[in-house]
């Protein structure tokens, strides 16, 4: 990481007042110079993320520490849910972190000065080669509010074809499929990603699985 923790912590609370803000009755964040100093600070970070470490006062007065992680890019991530007809496409993707393919659907990373819908329509590009011929927006989700502050924008996308796959991302094959197969395949355990649990749960309530 570049630059002292303590500083960059401050930078980041200039910079993204937000994600410091406290609600009454929740966990505190201390932040005079002596409790951000021995909580920590910006312990890690690289393009994708930051790793903080937070001074905090609990609700029952207790001090300590909590650490979460954060965007580098202060953009919301994209997760989008491909409608090819009436069918819809997953891709069958290599995560580092769980050691194993995954049926999913394509997502991304915020990209700092782009939209969500931007950011969604270059990642359908990036990873399955599709062009959006129509963007619907299905909210947002936090991916695990007890560890990240981000949050995630769910689209569902209308495409004509699927292109080239981003094989050096690792993904290796995509599934095109009914709605009612893919939701067979979560039932079964097939499919265990939670974007594509929340996007396909979005796209049922949405009245777009018809």
């Amino acid at each position: 990481m570049n630059g002292d923790p303590v500083r960059r912590y401050d930078l980041l609370r200039g910079e993204r007042p937000e994600l410091f803000r406290n609600e009454p009755g929740g966990i505190e964040i201390l932040t005079d110079p002596a409790s951000v100093e021995a909580a920590g600070g910006v312990v890690y970070q690289d393009p994708y993320m930051l790793l903080v470490r937070d001074a905090v006062r609990f609700p029952d007065g207790r001090t300590g520490t909590y650490i979460r992680s954060v965007s580098a890019a202060g953009a919301p991530g994209s997760a989008i849910l491909p409608l090819l007809g009436d069918r819809i496409v997953l891709i069958e993707h290599y995560r580092h972190a769980t050691r194993s393919w995954h049926w999913e659907i394509p997502r991304g990373f915020g990209t700092a000065g782009l939209t969500g819908e931007a950011n969604a329509a270059k990642e359908l590009e990036e990873e399955i080669g599709a062009r959006v011929r129509e963007l619907l927006p299905l909210g947002s989700l936090h991916p695990d509010s007890g560890l990240t502050g981000d949050r995630v924008l769910l689209f569902a996308a209308r495409i004509d074809s699927v292109g080239s796959l981003e094989v050096a991302e690792g993904i290796r094959g995509v599934l095109t499929l009914p709605f009612a197969e893919a939701e067979s395949m979560i039932a079964d355990g097939r499919i265990t990603d939670g974007f594509t649990i929340a996007a396909m749960t979005r796209a049922r309530l949405a009245g777009l699985t018809a």
